[in-house]
């Protein structure tokens, strides 16, 4: 009896331990962004980062981040071209990428 009910004390140990060590599902807030290039057209992409970053300064960085390897420095980059869209979960694809650099773009209208 003592064997069986050590057994049933480590399968919950267990149990409790594999639970706890669920990772959590990252979720992220998509900022919605169009940016007039220094050739006149319309740049759409969409700034991917943590739910928790609320502050438009930082979205705003990594938004000028991204222009700059693009070679759109001067291009403004405000509340009138970056807007809030909506949160979801992270994709594998972005959660390399956004562990690294904090950030990830997705490429949607003339980004080349």
């Amino acid at each position: 009896m003592r064997i069986l009910s050590s057994i049933v004390i480590m399968l919950f140990a267990f149990s409790a331990n594999a639970q706890n060590n669920k990772t959590k599902t990252m979720k992220v807030a998509v900022w919605d962004t169009y940016v007039t290039k220094k050739d006149g057209s319309i740049m759409h992409f969409d700034i991917i980062a943590p739910e928790e970053i609320k502050e438009t300064t930082i979205i705003y960085a990594y938004g000028r981040e991204y222009l700059k390897a693009k070679g759109q420095e001067e291009q403004p980059l405000t509340s009138k071209e970056c807007k809030y869209c909506h949160i979801e979960t992270v994709r594998l694809q972005w959660e390399a990428e956004i562990n690294q650099k904090g950030y990830f773009i997705i490429e949607m209208e003339n980004c080349k």
